[in-house]
């Protein structure tokens, strides 16, 4: 699919002034411009435009608050000087797989005031001698450069990873929140043991009741044999004497 096409594909009938991100990935350019980009897109923050077949930046329209640029796996080899002009608050960029062979053609990059990442991964001038010290030097305003910082410490989770974890609460709060919750049902759990130890103690005592007054029946039926008895004897005492 063309590039221009599926611009306005992506586009989904709203106003160009509304999209904040654009991804028009693996479609392609006709001339190696960027095509169907215009001006009203002021409102674009991120453009993905991955494998289209791109050699030049240089149509690339006004796009005054894009932070993020993705354009690998084409054949640019320069022509970025137009960039701190078109997309002067541009903080990443992504330009691995593409053509380029020289540290002279990424030093116009230092226009770039707000650039912290930059990803050359798969370009020929990644393997020039001192390659990641010569770039740091002649852009000391980046921070990451292929993912990594000076100190080889890997770039964190993006913003957006951020947000979620400010917006989920405190680190730890969760953990309070399951420690109270095994407290409580440790408690449920406690008093119906409770309750159990006292319907136990009950029915012991209703033994014990109930023993007792076995014992009392049997004192009771034993008294009544033993006068029966006596009684008896007298019967035939009386027999005798007649």
């Amino acid at each position: 699919m063309e590039m221009k096409k599926r611009i306005s594909l992506e586009l989904r009938n709203r106003n160009p002034a509304e999209v904040a991100e654009l991804v028009v990935d693996n479609c392609r350019s006709s001339d190696g411009e960027v095509e169907g980009l215009t001006d009203e897109y002021t409102g674009l923050e991120m453009l993905s435009m991955v494998n289209v077949g791109l050699s030049s930046l240089s149509k690339l329209p006004s796009l005054p608050k894009l932070r993020k640029l993705e354009v690998s796996d084409n054949t640019i080899s320069g022509g970025l000087d137009s960039l701190a002009e078109k997309c002067p608050n541009l903080t990443y960029l992504n330009l691995s797989g593409n053509k380029i062979k020289e540290l002279s053609s990424i030093k116009v990059l230092q226009n770039l005031k707000n650039l912290k990442s930059l990803d050359l991964y798969s370009c020929e001038v990644t393997s020039l001698e001192d390659y990641r010290e010569s770039v740091f030097e002649l852009l000391p305003q980046l921070t990451y450069l292929d993912g990594y910082d000076q100190e080889d410490n890997e770039v964190p989770d993006s913003e957006d990873d951020n947000d979620e974890d400010d917006e989920a609460g405190p680190p730890g709060d969760d953990d309070d929140d399951d420690e109270e919750e095994e407290e409580e049902d440790d408690d449920e759990e406690g008093s119906e043991g409770d309750e159990d130890e006292v319907d136990d103690g009950d029915y012991v005592e209703e033994e014990e009741e109930d023993e007792e007054e076995e014992e009392d029946g049997d004192g009771v039926r034993g008294e009544k044999r033993k006068r029966d008895a006596e009684d008896e004897g007298d019967d035939d005492d009386d027999d005798d004497d007649e």
